[in-house]
């Protein structure tokens, strides 16, 4: 199953949203809270969704997994922010990937 348009356009559209939010009012934004605490902070948040993530997909439910993937996507999105790095960046390295194997492309990242 491939993406569709619509499923690139929400992540897009939230990725605009959460962009938007720097700088904004840490009392009224979750997401200006998370800017405003840096990126180590934002960094945790992803590290701990991914654990939430795994958790749930070895011990819970279809829809834990599904929750638990949302809140990672969300914080990941906020990472790709604080970093400058956008939704389309990480398109393109994932269409540069396509075709190629797994084995194939780790070997090559550890020959750089």
């Amino acid at each position: 199953m491939t993406a569709n348009r619509n499923e690139i356009a929400v992540l897009k559209r939230l990725y605009e949203v959460i962009a938007s939010r720097r700088g904004k009012d840490a009392g009224t934004s979750y997401t200006a809270k998370l800017f405003m605490a840096g990126r180590g902070h934002i960094a945790d948040k992803v590290s701990e969704e991914a654990g939430e993530t795994i958790d749930a997909a070895l011990n819970e439910t279809p829809a834990r997994v599904v929750s638990e993937s949302a809140d990672l996507l969300y914080h990941l999105l906020v990472l790709w922010a604080d970093t400058g790095v956008s939704p389309e960046d990480v398109w393109a390295e994932l269409e540069r990937r396509e075709g190629i194997s797994g084995i194939e492309e780790k070997n090559a990242r550890r020959k750089k």
